[in-house]
């Protein structure tokens, strides 16, 4: 994925976990996935015309 390693996710993951913190992530998780929700419908309608 990317390129990155095992070790590489981990560092990131930990890093995540230090600068938002264990109540914030799920908020950023679930705001990430209705963005690229809203990217690929972008994407498809835009395909579509």
């Amino acid at each position: 994925m990317f390129g990155l390693g095992h070790a590489e996710l981990l560092i990131i993951a930990l890093l995540l976990f230090v600068l938002f913190g264990y109540k914030k992530l799920p908020m950023l998780g679930e705001n990430l996935a209705k963005a690229l929700k809203s990217f690929k419908t972008g994407v498809i309608d835009t395909d579509e015309k």
